[in-house]
């Protein structure tokens, strides 16, 4: 049975890595908005404009391609933030409901840490990652939902 491999974290705590080595090591294919937001518009920052909306289609086409594996039965590792507690359920529902499994995996850090990477990441642009400045770091924290009691997870803590 395959397996969709849930990531969910904050900016900078270390997903991308744990995500590639997760891709290497099961082996699975690899689905990563951010990854795919970068290649696509690359630094033109005028389709940042409304990220929600460029995330909302660059997710409206990934997800039918990662079902599309499950469904050949292969595993995945989906990266999307998974913030929200309704996109974690409906991805872990969608998997389920095409005969797979779904394992979410909290990648965690300290802020400052967090901040750190994002801020060295910056200065490697552009790549996989879009650029972030502190304040968006700060601001962006609100809309972070935590895991809930009943939400079963692995818990991986990064340096």
């Amino acid at each position: 049975m395959p397996t969709a491999h849930l990531i969910y974290g904050y900016i900078g705590s270390g997903k991308t890595t744990y995500a590639q080595e997760l891709e290497r090591t099961l082996p699975a294919m690899r689905f990563t908005t951010d990854e795919w937001i970068a290649k696509l518009y690359d630094e033109d920052e005028s389709h940042l404009q409304d990220f929600r909306a460029l995330v909302s289609r660059v997710e409206a086409v990934m997800e039918p391609l990662w079902c599309r594996c499950l469904e050949l039965g292969i595993d995945v590792v989906v990266y999307m933030g998974f913030w929200a507690r309704t996109k974690r359920d409906a991805a872990r529902s969608l998997a389920e409901h095409l005969g797979a499994t779904a394992q979410l995996h909290y990648v965690h850090c300290p802020d400052e840490i967090a901040w750190a990477r994002v801020e060295h990441r910056n200065q490697d642009l552009p790549g996989n990652s879009i650029r972030m400045v502190r304040n968006t770091f700060d601001v962006l924290k609100v809309r972070f939902e935590p895991l809930g009691d009943d939400e079963e997870h692995v818990r991986t803590e990064t340096s």
